[in-house]
C-alpha cells in the first residue's frame, strides 16, 4: 500500500514537509451553488435584503474566508496567494459562487478556492436566513487544479 502523506511512522496526522519541493505557478478553481425560495431572490436582485447587498458581501467574505484557510484547516499550510477571486451569479433557482485562487509556491492552493466558495456560500445563507427557511447549499466542487511544470 503506497505511504499516506498526512501520517506519521505511528498513524498519527502530521502535517507534510514541502520544504525539498520546488516552487510552482499553482491555481485552483472551486464552485457551489446555493437554492433559494423565488421570493429571496427577488429580494437579493432588487437589494432588499435586510442585511445588505448579498452578492457582493459574500464575494469579499468568501475572499477573506480563502486567505484563512490555514486557519480553519489543520494541516493546510499557509500560502502567498497572489490571486483570490470570488464571483456570485444570480439565476430562477439561486446564487452560484465560482471562485479561482492562485499562487507560486511547493503546495497546491485548491483547499483556498474550495474555502472560498463555501464562505461565499455561508454568506449568502447567513445573509438571507430571516426570509427563507428553505436553502440549501450543494455541490461544492473542485473545478480544476493546475501546476506549471516550470520551476519558478
Amino acid at each position: 500500500m503506497k505511504k499516506l502523506s498526512h501520517v506519521d511512522s505511528k498513524g498519527r496526522s502530521d502535517m507534510v514537509d514541502v520544504t525539498g519541493k520546488k516552487n510552482q505557478y499553482r491555481s485552483a478553481s472551486a464552485e457551489g451553488f446555493i437554492r433559494l425560495q423565488p421570493g429571496t431572490i427577488a429580494l437579493i436582485k432588487k437589494n432588499k435584503m435586510m442585511k445588505g447587498d448579498v452578492l457582493t458581501v459574500a464575494e469579499i467574505a468568501g475572499i477573506q474566508g480563502g486567505k484563512k484557510t490555514s486557519e480553519l484547516i489543520p494541516l493546510c499550510h499557509p500560502l502567498q496567494i497572489t490571486k483570490l477571486d470570488v464571483k456570485c451569479e444570480i439565476n430562477e433557482k439561486g446564487v452560484r459562487v465560482k471562485s479561482f485562487a492562485k499562487c507560486v509556491g511547493q503546495t497546491g492552493i485548491e483547499m483556498e478556492a474550495l474555502t472560498a466558495a463555501s464562505v461565499a456560500l455561508l454568506t449568502v445563507y447567513d445573509m438571507c436566513k430571516a426570509v427563507d427557511k428553505k436553502m440549501t447549499i450543494e455541490g461544492v466542487r473542485l473545478i480544476e487544479k493546475i501546476k506549471s511544470d516550470d520551476e519558478i
